[in-house]
């Protein structure tokens, strides 16, 4: 037996556990994802359509908000405009906005000003504006600004979102009227994101396809399972589970806060639930198909709980998702199908991730190219990140040891 036979074999095997694998996905994802609600439509026991308003109506003055608002931003004059200007024509509800310029060096604390100086002091909504220049020892600058933000909090509602999403004016009402009526402690609304190209779109169902083996965003809301899910553009919290998992005092060295926060108030037994909400509120966060490449420079070996052994391990998974039906077309005979077995089974479940996506299960065929990017990226991530000695971002570099120190136990 030549070690051709062997090697072929050994395809063969390790196809046809890729082809189970992918099998699972597929299932899993057309069962879990048509359950996640729609903000956008009337709930299974609502037969009234009037709850899926056009408008909703402005809310009526009060000396205490419904919910307050988050915004920390550093340098982000191109777009903490549309932010603040989206989240200030929010209907339904009364808004505490708090705004906190961390440490810019461009024109994003000016602007702020300007839009509070502009906002209509009579109408439904606060703006205030911090402007933080010193970044204390011991803090991350995003997780510092937020814990400066929640502080001015005096609503039983927190929303933590960035400096760069843009939101309809029925975002926030219809968030919170769902996390009321569900008796939820944490909503997270998807975000949609702007995609401006074929490569954008591959590397974002890439990344979704992929992460759907690690959280399954339909199992967050069951107190059994371990999934859950955090996003920095929509976090809404209710106040008194915030302080209960220790809030941002209790994170602050952490990098990827969002899906922390998050990890800590599932773990915690809270009521988490994820939904779906489309254009409710956009970011572009992906520009171009290798615009991922910095973005998870600061958060992929952070996600990975700076463990090289795990990241090898993940760095492995990818490689073989990508190769490995390539590998079996090429062996040939019952290869093939299973080479062409593993993209079907893929294509279904890009399908069913559409909700989320908004992608074309075609761009499938674009599955390899987009995960290599995105395996260089976490790689890259790492090797930066043990070669610097830390995280560099935003002009401030953190110490690869205090995060480390910091990070706390694994995800499970």
């Amino acid at each position: 037996m030549g070690t051709g036979h062997v090697a072929r074999q050994i395809v063969l095997i390790l196809s046809s556990l890729g082809v189970l694998r992918w099998l699972w996905q597929a299932v899993e994802v057309v069962r879990g994802m048509p359950t996640l609600p729609d903000l956008l439509r009337p709930a299974p026991e609502d037969s009234n359509p009037a709850r899926e308003p056009e408008a909703l109506p402005q809310a009526a003055a009060s000396s205490v908000p419904d919910l307050t608002v988050i915004v920390p931003a550093c340098n982000e004059e191109t777009s903490i405009q549309s932010t603040l200007g989206s989240l200030l024509k929010s209907t339904g509800v009364r808004l505490q906005i708090v705004a906190v310029n961390d440490r810019s060096t461009d024109r994003t604390g000016a602007l702020m000003d300007e839009i509070a100086a502009e906002a209509d002091v009579c109408g439904s909504h606060a703006l205030e504006v911090i402007h933080n220049r010193e970044l204390p020892a011991g803090w991350l600058g995003k997780t510092h600004a937020l814990a400066l933000g929640t502080a001015r909090a005096t609503a039983p509602w927190l929303l933590f979102t960035d400096g760069d999403v843009n939101f309809d004016p029925r975002a926030v009402a219809l968030s919170l009227e769902y996390a009321r009526r569900e008796r939820a402690d944490h909503v997270v609304l998807m975000l949609t994101l702007v995609l401006t190209g074929i490569g954008d779109a591959a590397v974002f169902a890439a990344l979704q396809a992929l992460g759907n083996f690690r959280n399954r965003l339909w199992k967050a809301s069951d107190p059994k399972a371990r999934d859950f899910f955090g996003a920095g553009g929509f976090n809404l919290v209710r106040r008194e589970v915030y302080e209960q998992v220790g809030g941002f005092d209790a994170l602050r060295m952490e990098v990827v806060e969002d899906l922390r926060l998050a990890w800590k108030i599932k773990r915690a037994g809270y009521a988490q639930r994820i939904v779906l909400g489309p254009a409710l509120a956009r970011i572009r966060w992906i520009n171009g198909a290798l615009g991922i490449v910095g973005l998870i420079e600061k958060n992929g070996f952070a996600a990975l709980r700076y463990r090289v052994g795990v990241s090898l391990l993940m760095f492995f998974s990818f490689a073989m998702a990508i190769v490995l039906p390539f590998a079996a077309i090429a062996v040939g005979g019952w290869g093939i199908v299973l080479g062409l077995a593993i993209y079907a089974l893929m294509a279904i479940a890009y399908a069913a991730n559409r909700r989320v996506t908004q992608v074309s299960p075609w761009l499938v065929l674009l599955f390899a190219p987009a995960a290599s990017i995105l395996l260089y990226a976490l790689a890259r991530s790492m090797v930066l990140t043990l070669w610097r000695g830390g995280v560099e971002w935003r002009g401030t570099r953190y110490s690869l040891d205090e995060l480390r120190r910091n990070a706390g136990p694994w995800w499970w």
